[in-house]
């Protein structure tokens, strides 16, 4: 496929490294020094100028693009780009980050002609949600229309897991209506035989039912309880957001923000919101608001060291479980493994929504995990798949998992007997390295 990016960004740099094996890139971007960058990398087009130029767009080769992503920091040049790149190759595929709400509500209200808007806030609110669900998950997504769910866990001593740990998984009692995808060890990915077995320190990947997900979040916590009062830390877009997404959800929101003006002007945004104009690191605020009490802090301030300040002060005021949004790609390991329990990544999780567009067609959404080694797909068979119509136990093994199958709009987790139909959505996890295989042998 011929992708046009505009925007060498952080953005644009993870849609890059996810895109760049299979495809044909071309870059568009006015900072010469983050282009050269690229090139050194990888093996693409590089064009130093406007992206929301016509001129640009054509030595991009946009007539002759079937994708493109603008994805720079700025709402109008993106806009402008597809809209050009609509006058100029109708049928090239349109894909634009926005950070404006209204832009969403126009494109949702058909009034844009762009065939995707991704926000970068409401992305980061939705995963950020889907964690709380499953507090102990390291990264949960959920497929299939909420049907199915990903969930990823690190397996720590003292869980509530011990009947399953050591255990062959053929012999091991795990939650009904899931699967476990994978186990990375030391970095290495072990693929789930009956043989195998979990240990402490390893990184498990499940697909289940969002029920299941709930019993392997019990069985990986450590007397962690239902998230229902959250703190926020921090009342800009993202932060804002996640609150509106999680008072959406019936959880006690209280939020924190440091500037008077904002944190008024948020108060009159989110009325079921409890606001207070405070700096978050005061020790005599946290004990005085009983901020240790809540069952979570979410840190969506701007700037990462006060985020990591914030949440390890918090940790310390008895705050059980801790999600920071993370804006330097470099900070995310540095965060977890100094004691924060999640870290996301917002430019991440916007480029996971916009690397789906240069997936198969068939692919309906794509998850990436750990640093995007890893994909989950979401990819309907085709008839004349050779892999349809045969047991699983028959099937070669390649290392991919196929951990639920969504049939006439039902999604069951299948077994060695259980066979994949014409027509049938599959979640297979995989390599990312292997992701266009997988689609073309599905």
């Amino acid at each position: 496929m011929r992708i046009v990016i505009v925007g060498a960004g952080q953005v644009g740099s993870t849609v890059v490294e996810a895109l760049h094996d299979e495809h044909e890139l071309a870059v568009i971007d006015l900072d010469a020094a983050r282009l050269s960058a690229l090139s050194y990398r990888y093996d693409l087009a590089t064009i130093e100028g406007n992206g929301a130029s016509r001129g640009t767009l054509l030595e991009a080769g946009i007539r002759n693009a079937d994708l493109l992503i603008a994805c720079t920091s700025r709402d109008e040049p993106n806009i402008i780009a597809a809209v050009f790149t609509r006058r100029i190759s109708p049928e090239t595929r349109t894909v634009v980050r926005t950070t404006n709400v209204e832009y969403l509500e126009a494109w949702r209200e058909r009034e844009l002609d762009v065939d995707l808007i991704v926000s970068p806030e409401l992305e980061t609110a939705y995963a950020i949600s889907r964690i709380i669900g499953v507090p102990a998950a390291r990264q949960t997504d959920v497929f299939a229309e909420g049907q199915v769910q990903i969930v990823e866990f690190d397996v720590e001593p003292g869980t509530g897991a011990a009947a399953l740990i050591g255990q062959p998984l053929k012999d091991a009692r795990v939650p009904d209506d899931s699967r476990v995808a994978s186990i990375i060890r030391g970095g290495r990915m072990i693929v789930p035989r009956g043989t195998e077995s979990v240990q402490v320190g390893d990184r498990v990947i499940v697909i289940g039912s969002p029920k299941a997900a709930r019993e392997w979040s019990s069985l990986m916590a450590r007397d962690r309880k239902r998230v229902d009062d959250v703190v926020v830390f921090g009342g800009g877009r993202i932060g804002v957001t996640v609150a509106r997404v999680l008072l959406g959800q019936g959880i006690r929101v209280r939020l924190i923000e440091s500037d008077r003006d904002r944190a008024r002007s948020v108060a009159e945004e989110l009325p079921q919101a409890r606001v207070f104009h405070a700096t978050g690191v005061d020790p005599e605020f946290l004990e005085r608001e009983r901020i240790g009490h809540a069952r979570a802090g979410i840190f969506a301030m701007r700037d990462d060291p006060k985020n990591h300040y914030a949440a390890t002060l918090a940790k310390l005021h008895g705050v059980e479980f801790t999600i920071a949004v993370v804006h330097d790609a470099v900070s995310m390991d540095v965060f977890e493994r100094a004691g924060v329990d999640v870290a996301i990544n917002p430019r991440v999780v916007t480029a996971e929504e916009l690397v789906r567009f240069a997936h198969d067609p068939r692919t309906q959404q794509v998850a990436m995990l750990e640093g995007d080694r890893y994909e989950v797909l979401d990819i309907t068979v085709r008839p004349d798949s050779k892999l349809v119509n045969r047991p699983f136990s028959e099937l070669p093994m390649t290392g991919s998992v196929v951990g639920a199958i969504v049939r006439n709009g039902q999604a069951f987790f299948p077994h060695r007997g259980d066979m994949m139909m014409p027509g049938d959505r599959v979640i297979v996890f995989t390599e990312s390295a292997r992701a266009q295989e997988v689609e073309r042998a599905l």
